[in-house]
């Protein structure tokens, strides 16, 4: 078998599936809960229903971003530039991402990719600790 093949079964399990799915399903409820929470909790205090839908919106962009970025990857063409994926989830679409990387296998391995995306994802988790936790000591 030749490399590529090998490298493109690497993380799925022998039906086709993704490999672990109940331990990639908690860590995606465990970092979505936090910002989760905290969005709802901005809606119904009057606050912002902004940070929610942003959430929603800019996660379903993301998403469809990462898919088309993986077709394209697939054919050679075009590709969208890596900046414009990490301002997406920057701007509120990590749990797309996060999904979309899973569900597509695209933008896993790349180390510099992942350390940036997940830096991402703490910014995040630290915003709504500050807010809920700190009175918005941080930011």
């Amino acid at each position: 078998m030749n490399e590529t093949g090998s490298r493109k079964r690497a993380g799925r399990n022998s039906s086709g599936g993704v490999q672990y799915l109940r331990l990639k399903l908690t860590v995606f409820v465990l970092v979505c809960a936090l910002p989760l929470f905290g969005a709802l909790l901005f809606g119904l205090r009057s606050v912002s229903w902004v940070p929610l839908l942003a959430y929603g919106a800019v996660s379903l962009v993301a998403f469809l971003l990462y898919w088309h970025d993986k077709r394209q990857a697939r054919t050679d063409a075009w590709r969208t530039p890596e900046n414009v994926l990490h301002a997406l989830e920057l701007a509120g679409g990590w749990p797309g991402a996060l999904l979309a990387k899973q569900v597509f296998r695209h933008k896993t391995r790349k180390v510099s990719f992942q350390v940036v995306f997940w830096f991402i994802v703490l910014l995040h988790q630290v915003f709504w600790i500050d807010q809920l936790f700190l009175g918005s000591y941080l930011f």
